[in-house]
């Protein structure tokens, strides 16, 4: 079969590489055709255009770029119609495949799937209707998510496992030698901040300033995002007792006694790694921001680890309850002895048994190829 495949950014890379491994395993006559990067393109797929053509964040870089982007969403429209795959699979980036998802089900009978659902439960829930009336199969990396699509909103999904949870658990396999092993016996409190450059600037002072006073007592090693230069780092860094290693988070966690996280994924990593952790994440104009998570966001949480338990398991210092003293506080209360930090681990044993044990790319690869031979007989 031709699978046509659209990742817009580096984690939508590294997840649809995964993808045509297993469609690979499963169909010895796969050919693939994409929009995504360079590991899509190692895995095997023909790189029609690199995803950093269309990497445009916020309102203003989109506006800026808007020429660019309408034009590479029209390129991409007359190339999956001129190849005709037997399937396309959208992989996340919502804004642009939505849009590919609505002209393939309007103008073509190329069945559509969207591998990682769009996280239309935060913001732009109106989106569901589209996905709805566009999408043919719909397919979940988050457990909580079904009862959002299916029950609420009345689309067929299915939850074939997490991702994250797999490269985990092959990290673990394989363990290697611990990140920054320098022969200091202390035990580590790993800074994690984000991967984007103004959670950096945002973040890590604060979370810095909070931990330093164990310095003593413990190595303070920053996760160096891979897409940041060193550089960025440095001014925040400097004269402070704290350490940084780059490309070698999973190695870091591996070894890390707590954590201080900005949220996101790094928060379900550091649960799977069973490191107690604090989410810290400053926002602007806080007070707005406290008061509309109060009244107007439906939900209840920021972390993957706490959405997945539907608990606090985790505590989040957003907003107005982000600073440094409530930082300093919530780490002493994690660290071994704190108040804290077993029944945080408790907690992670649930966030465990809901992701189960489906090694997602292997089970996408199953539904997708089910999909198409289903809408083939029909």
């Amino acid at each position: 079969m031709k699978y046509y495949l659209i990742a817009g950014e580096a984690s939508g890379d590294l997840h649809a590489s995964r993808l045509i491994a297993a469609l690979r395993g499963r169909d010895n006559e796969a050919s693939f055709r994409c929009i995504g990067g360079d590991l899509m393109a190692g895995a095997g797929a023909t790189l029609v255009r690199h995803y950093r053509d269309l990497a445009y964040m916020g309102f203003v870089p989109v506006l800026l770029h808007l020429r660019t982007i309408l034009k590479a969403l029209d390129d991409v429209k007359k190339d999956i119609v001129e190849w005709t795959p037997d399937v396309v699979i959208l992989i996340d980036y919502p804004g642009f495949n939505l849009k590919i998802a609505k002209f393939l089900k309007a103008r073509t009978q190329i069945p559509v799937a969207f591998y990682i659902a769009p996280k239309v439960w935060a913001w732009r829930e109106w989106r569901v209707k589209s996905i709805r009336r566009d999408v043919g199969l719909l397919l979940s990396i988050l457990p909580f998510e079904i009862d959002f699509f299916e029950r609420k909103h009345h689309c067929t999904i299915e939850y074939v496992g997490n991702p994250t949870a797999d490269e985990v658990n092959e990290f673990n396999a394989h363990l290697a030698a611990p990140a920054g092993d320098s022969g200091d016996s202390r035990p580590v409190i790993a800074i994690l901040c984000g991967s984007r450059s103004q959670e950096i600037k945002d973040n890590l002072p604060a979370m810095i300033e909070a931990a330093e006073p164990l310095a003593h007592s413990y190595r303070l090693v920053v996760a160096g995002a891979p897409s940041i230069e060193p550089s960025m780092y440095q001014p925040f860094i400097e004269g402070h007792q704290v350490e940084i290693v780059y490309g070698q988070t999973y190695d870091l966690l591996s070894k890390a006694t707590a954590a201080l996280v900005t949220s996101g994924t790094a928060t379900l990593e550091t649960c799977l790694f069973g490191v107690p952790q604090v989410v810290c994440y400053k926002t602007p104009l806080p007070r707005l921001i406290a008061f509309l998570r109060r009244y107007v966001i439906k939900v209840k949480y920021i972390s993957l680890v706490n959405l997945i338990a539907d608990a606090p398991v985790v505590p989040e210092l957003v907003a107005d309850t982000f600073s440094v003293e409530n930082i300093a506080s919530h780490l002493r209360d994690i660290l071994p002895g704190g108040r804290a930090r077993s029944k945080m681990l408790e907690g992670y044993t649930t966030v465990g048994e809901r992701l189960g044990n489906r090694v997602a790319p292997q089970a996408a690869s199953e539904a997708i190829i089910r999909f198409v031979e289903q809408g083939r007989r029909e």
